[in-house]
């Protein structure tokens, strides 16, 4: 079983910045694969960025270039930098978990939940115009 826990979320105006972190819990050595999703009311979840236990990421379109993951595997927390935050970035911020490696290349952002079955809590990002 995994626990995850998100935290890091806020309010900030447009072009700010968030660090979103993501603490795991459970007995997965290294073989955990994550990735953050998002969603907003009505809409479906949405892939952000994911990290294969194998080290390879994947990065929406809409992100590409502005957010950065990573995990510090000592201290098994994801990370998810986000720089120059827009307004449509707002949304409910999800880490996800899965055992083994991510086959997700040429797979649309809007099925990448389907690879996940261990899911956070959700923290909030809000910017402003």
């Amino acid at each position: 079983q995994v626990q995850l826990v998100e935290s890091g979320g806020g309010s900030v105006q447009a072009e700010g910045s968030l660090n979103l972190s993501c603490s795991a819990y459970g007995p997965f050595g290294s073989d955990l694969s994550m990735g953050w999703f998002r969603q907003i009311p009505e809409k479906g979840r949405e892939g952000v960025a994911t990290r294969s236990n194998d080290g390879s990421i994947n990065y929406a379109d809409s992100v590409k270039g502005r957010f950065t993951i990573s995990k510090d595997i000592a201290k098994n927390t994801l990370y998810l930098q986000m720089n120059s935050l827009k307004p449509e970035d707002t949304a409910m911020y999800y880490c996800a978990a899965v055992f083994g490696p991510l086959k997700i290349e040429k797979t649309s952002e809007l099925a990448w939940r389907w690879f996940f079955n261990y899911w956070g809590q959700g923290t909030q990002v809000t910017v402003s115009s």
